[in-house]
């Protein structure tokens, strides 16, 4: 585990900060590449994502905040906080809602296409910041059972607890955000109707986020309804409305991504064969 990576004069490289970093420029350099083939524009949607990734981060940090707001207030000093101290569901709810007012709402452009090639990234991304969450010792697991041979151990200075052989919730979590992009990736063109790939991800990734909580042991904000962590409430409503989605976009049966793949080779093509 490094939570400092390296240091150069007064600026110190986190780990958790690099790989949410590295995540993000993948996801761009990956989508740029996809986009195209599927008819979109490139550039368009790329600032839609730019928009998302900047206010999705203020979302999860804010989403934080809302959580850790008793400590906030005894620690104001969190709220300068950098190198960790995000919730992954506050960063999906605005920069998913950003990004469809801006691409739907100002450049009456359709978002559908672009969600089900992002629904793969997402956990794509994800997977890196829980790698980063590894490297800070953040996001960490309750205790294992005394002689558990699966438990991890973070070192003084970490921000789990040393000395302790605990749950290995941020490696369950990275395994868990890679799998699942390969199986949407896999699944991408094989969908039967456009929308698919985004209610398989909201349906897939709420079921293993709200199972990998019962293993989190860092604070959890105060439980609902007594029973439930604030991300194990939101994991069912996101379950729900993946389910919803999934039902609505098989009724309405928009052609899937790989109809807009063919029509954009075609389209190429022709364009091709007309300059020649």
């Amino acid at each position: 585990m490094h939570k400092e990576i390296f240091s150069i004069g007064s600026v110190t490289v986190y780990g958790y900060g690099l790989m949410i970093a590295l995540g993000i420029i993948l996801i761009f350099i990956i989508f740029l590449r996809l986009a195209p083939k599927y008819g979109l524009d490139p550039d368009i949607y790329f600032n839609g994502g730019v928009i998302g990734v900047i206010t999705g981060l203020i979302g999860a940090k804010v989403m934080y905040w809302i959580i850790e707001l008793d400590e906030v207030i005894k620690d104001p000093s969190m709220l300068l906080r950098l190198d960790g101290g995000f919730v992954v569901y506050g960063g999906l709810i605005v920069g998913i809602t950003v990004p469809i007012i801006y691409i739907c709402g100002m450049k009456k452009l359709p978002i559908l296409p672009a969600f089900d090639i992002a629904a793969m990234l997402i956990p794509f991304g994800q997977g890196f910041g829980r790698i980063g969450c590894l490297l800070s010792g953040c996001c960490y697991g309750r205790p294992v059972p005394e002689g558990a041979w699966y438990g991890i151990t973070f070192p003084a200075g970490a921000d789990a607890p040393a000395g302790i052989p605990l749950y290995p919730t941020q490696i369950m979590s990275f395994v868990f955000d890679f799998l699942l992009c390969a199986f949407l990736f896999y699944r991408m063109d094989r969908n039967k109707f456009r929308g698919q790939n985004l209610a398989l991800y909201m349906i897939i990734y709420s079921v293993g986020r709200f199972i990998v909580e019962f293993f989190r042991g860092d604070d959890r904000g105060d439980y609902l309804f007594g029973v439930l962590f604030p991300s194990q409430a939101i994991s069912i409503v996101t379950l729900v409305g993946g389910i919803i989605v999934y039902i609505y976009f098989r009724n309405k049966a928009l052609s899937p991504l790989k109809v807009l793949k063919e029509e954009a080779a075609a389209a190429a093509a022709a364009k091709k064969e007309a300059e020649e």
